[in-house]
């Protein structure tokens, strides 16, 4: 792994160094793409990089920390969407501090006879789900909804994103706060990022 990053971070300097220079926003990127850690992330961002298994899923997974992803695996996507989802990152954070969501009162429980629960800022959601592996795409079903969610596996975590539209219609119906101000804030902030997905980072 260490050596994906190092040959990526060399091809970013070689190949778009002269350009970025350019740009102060675009010379900021290169600067932290020649850090490991960034790259390590950068190659994290996007879906694709690491499939869960539908046996991966089973478990109880608890709220962590807001994370997004990028549909896109073009290297230059993945360079300068990693400074994007760092931003998006902080946003999301301030909107899911102002609800109120936390590892005690939002989780999902994953079952293996295909039946969940979970709480979204303690309100009680149950149903079944479905996985689409080839996909990365887990289907929860409800009563009263049925949300498709992009999975992305790192290490002992699991992401869970949607479309900002469906992130808003499910935080509305799931945890009641429909008209929520900070909602509408949060289902915005993609507009000027094609093919980013937005939700949660859980860990067991």
């Amino acid at each position: 792994m260490k050596k994906k990053i190092a040959v990526l971070a060399g091809f970013l300097c070689l190949s778009l160094g002269n350009s970025f220079a350019q740009s102060n926003l675009l010379g900021t990127i290169l600067k932290s793409v020649t850090n490991g850690t960034t790259v390590s992330n950068m190659v994290s961002s996007v879906l694709g990089t690491d499939k869960p298994s539908e046996s991966d899923l089973v478990g109880t997974w608890k709220y962590k920390q807001p994370d997004v992803a990028f549909t896109s695996d073009k290297l230059l996507a993945k360079a300068g969407g990693e400074v994007a989802a760092t931003e998006m990152e902080s946003k999301l954070k301030t909107g899911y501090d102002k609800l109120g969501l936390k590892s005690s009162n939002t989780q999902f429980t994953f079952n293996s006879d295909k039946t969940f629960n979970g709480m979204i800022d303690g309100k009680s959601l149950t149903g079944t789900w479905t996985y689409d592996e080839s996909n990365q795409k887990v289907t929860l079903k409800t009563l009263l909804l049925s949300i498709p969610m992009y999975v992305k596996k790192e290490n002992d975590q699991m992401s869970f994103l949607m479309e900002s539209k469906k992130l808003l219609t499910f935080l509305q119906t799931a945890a009641s706060l429909s008209g929520n101000s900070t909602l509408k804030t949060l289902s915005s902030l993609s507009k000027n990022y094609s093919g980013m997905r937005m939700g949660f980072d859980m860990s067991k």
